[in-house]
């Protein structure tokens, strides 16, 4: 297993120890030593020193040995000729409300493949606490389980476990009924993250990035990325709170993460990961996504629309900090020179302004594909202009939002499995995780492809031959 990531200070603190309790005897020896020996012993030990203190101080690398995203059964699908219909029937929803949620959901970009829980095509829908274990355990083990035959794992080899799922907190936690199924080890780090918004999906990686560099090399941790849609079904006749009815949809992914370098398996390695949090900046952000009551006491997520602003706010946060990190040395000297443009360029006009005009770093020198979180066709629009990529560099997310809808933590998992079954991922390639969530926060993880995948993830196996697919524009009807 090797050594843990404390032993190498350890070690260097005990030989440190050493050499001063025998400081005059060294001191003697060098002093008779030839002066020419002097250089030598110099140009061995400082160079020595160097790399002891990059070993000590460099994080350990943490490899993404394969993944596997939920498929939802064919009798989940819920085209949207159905929910319009159910929302008609709906005793609580008046007409206004249901040309609303038609007319949102016309222009949303989701498909007509997308699916909900069996509770949510009753009509009313059912939200007991039953039901949404129910669903949570058909998403989380389906994952697991299609993950563990991926891999070859098996659930005693696995030592951290960290689950994540905003809405649905049950008691037991969710990280708890994982550990019940699969008998994992009475030892296991497991974790349960709630009300972390569609951004967990990051979040849970890092965490058990970081967990594992604190373990002996090859410790393995069990990621669970997931949303129960079952108890978010909102009732009630807000706008801004029916917004969560049109967009979330049925999804979720697990990954196994390891610190293993003779992990042959292993498929990607973290190059970045990057958190960003500006609840703390403005009050627009903390409260732009919230879960609330209405007048009427229904619960339900609040959609704020200062929504777009403020992922645009948090972005730019999130892409200042990460810049540094993979961007090469050029787009960096430009990028620090646009940030006092608008200084300048007040003063300098004519042929020479654009030198000094504000601009967003180029990421196409540092990355070579984009996993933007799939939230709605209006948040993928935003980041596409941010960063001024090109169609083909959002195909993944706006594939995903039409193919399995908002699926909130979890699509950042989808689109990496699209473009893989697309066969566009190559060895030594790139790919940019972004993923937003309430807070407000903007998370950033970059992956480093080791393996492409051999054949597609199952999740787009059965249906990838028919994307892309070309999504109108969006159509405004009356009423």
């Amino acid at each position: 297993m090797g050594l843990p990531s404390h032993a190498i200070p350890v070690v260097m603190l005990v030989l440190a120890r050493t050499i001063v309790l025998n400081a005059t005897q060294l001191l003697a020896w060098l002093h008779s030593l030839p002066a020419s020996m002097h250089l030598v012993l110099l140009a061995g030990v400082i160079p020595a020193g160097m790399a002891a203190a990059y070993l000590m101080t460099r994080p350990r690398a943490v490899y993404l040995v394969d993944y596997a995203c939920f498929l939802p059964p064919p009798n989940w699908r819920f085209p949207v000729s159905t929910f319009v219909e159910h929302v008609n029937h709906m005793p609580f929803f008046d007409g206004p409300s249901v040309r609303f949620m038609e007319r949102t959901l016309d222009r949303s970009g989701l498909g007509d493949q997308t699916s909900l829980p069996p509770a949510e095509h009753l009509i009313p829908p059912c939200i007991g606490l039953q039901e949404c274990r129910a669903e949570a355990e058909q998403v989380v083990f389906s994952a697991i389980d299609d993950l563990l035959a991926k891999t070859g794992v098996t659930p005693d080899a696995i030592d951290v476990l960290v689950v994540n799922c905003s809405v649905f907190a049950p008691v037991p936690s969710l990280a708890d009924m994982v550990v019940n199924r699969y008998g994992l080890r009475g030892d296991v780090r497991s974790v349960n993250l709630s009300g972390m918004g569609c951004s967990a999906g990051v979040i849970s990686a890092g965490l058990a990035a970081g967990m594992l560099r604190a373990m002996p090399r090859g410790a393995r941790a069990l990621v669970v990325t997931t949303e129960t849609i079952t108890p978010n079904f909102y009732v009630g006749k807000e706008r801004a709170m029916q917004l969560s009815n049109v967009l979330f949809r049925v999804g979720g992914a697990a990954a196994l993460l390891s610190t293993s370098r003779e992990d042959k398996q292993a498929r990607f390695r973290l190059a970045h990961l990057v958190r960003t949090t500006t609840a703390g900046a403005h009050g627009g952000s903390y409260g732009c996504i919230f879960q609330e009551e209405d007048g009427e006491g229904n619960v339900g997520v609040n959609l704020s629309k200062e929504l777009l602003s403020v992922a645009g706010n948090a972005l730019k946060a999130n892409i200042t900090a990460l810049g540094p990190l993979v961007l090469p040395l050029s787009e960096q000297l430009r990028f620090l020179w646009s940030l006092v443009a608008p200084t300048n360029a007040q003063v300098v006009k004519g042929k020479w302004k654009w030198i000094f005009e504000p601009r967003v770093p180029d990421f196409l020198t540092a990355i070579d594909h984009f996993c933007i979180h799939s939230g709605g066709r209006a948040v993928i629009d935003k980041v596409q202009r941010s960063l001024g990529l090109s169609d083909v560099h959002v195909e993944p997310s706006r594939m995903a939002l039409h193919r399995f809808g908002n699926t909130s933590s979890s699509s950042v998992w989808y689109e990496l499995a699209y473009l893989e079954a697309k066969g566009r991922m190559r060895r030594d390639d790139r790919v940019w995780m972004i993923a937003f969530g309430s807070g407000f926060k903007c998370n950033s993880a970059v992956w480093e492809c080791i393996r492409p995948a051999a054949k597609p993830d199952r999740a787009w196996a059965g249906c990838i031959h028919r994307y892309p697919v070309n999504i109108p524009h969006v159509v405004h009807k009356s009423g």
